[in-house]
């Protein structure tokens, strides 16, 4: 066990080793919910809110983003989601209280997992249609995540687990590279449907780079118990 714990922290370090290169550029803040409402055997809603910031103090907005879609559970270990998002952009010291450009997004993805020993592998295939003011664009996202648990042999209550992910976007019809996502971080599942994470993500983009410090809620409820307690 303990060794599984050096090798496991040795492996985050080398992932936030990148994370640390971008001392030039001002680091950002991302604060972040997801959810999963299970409403039925097969189908369930995603709901996520995320409020990003400029700068690391969460004072200066860069975005809002609202996310939420239709998930369809077709087996244990893989659903599908088609849904709509809002994302408010803002300039940097903007005095605005209104963003300075806005979009509206259609989106559809495959989430599948499965295990390596005790770590968790999520992959996700995400297509983005994208209408950013007068303009249409689309992209395509793939993200591989690894979620390691520390101090139990799975993700349960009363676990620490380390979250340590890759994220590649490429466009449609533009220059074909988009963005990369690199992120590390930490978590520790509170109970059955929460859990919290943080970590350091560093985004590149063609030309600049940035980090971000994140903060993650992710909770996951199960409306059918709510619905039946109702009929009762």
């Amino acid at each position: 066990m303990k060794k599984f714990i050096q090798k496991s922290t040795v492996l985050l370090l080398l992932f936030m080793i990148p994370l640390t290169s971008w001392s030039q550029d001002e680091t950002g803040n991302w604060l972040m919910y997801f959810g999963t409402n299970k409403i039925s055997e097969k189908l369930s809603i995603h709901t996520e809110v995320q409020f990003r910031n400029h700068t690391i103090a969460p004072v200066n907005t860069e975005q809002w983003l609202l996310r939420t879609g239709l998930n369809y559970h077709f087996a244990k270990n893989a659903f599908a989601t088609a849904g709509y998002a809002y994302i408010g952009s803002f300039v940097y010291d903007s005095e605005r209280d209104s963003p300075e450009t806005e979009e509206h997004r259609i989106w559809q993805q495959l989430i599948t997992t499965d295990h390596i020993g005790r770590v968790k592998l999520e992959h996700r295939y995400r297509a983005e249609q994208r209408w950013v003011e007068d303009d249409f664009k689309t992209r395509f996202r793939y993200r591989l995540m690894l979620f390691i648990p520390v101090n139990k042999p799975v993700i349960e209550t009363g676990t620490f687990f380390f979250g340590i992910y890759n994220e590649i976007f490429v466009n449609g019809a533009e220059d074909f590279f988009d963005r990369n996502r690199l992120y590390g971080g930490i978590g520790y599942q509170l109970n059955k449907n929460l859990n919290l994470q943080t970590g350091m993500l560093y985004q590149r983009l063609s030309t600049t780079g940035k980090g971000y410090l994140q903060f993650s809620v992710i909770f996951n409820t199960d409306l059918r118990k709510k619905q039946k307690e109702i009929q009762q």
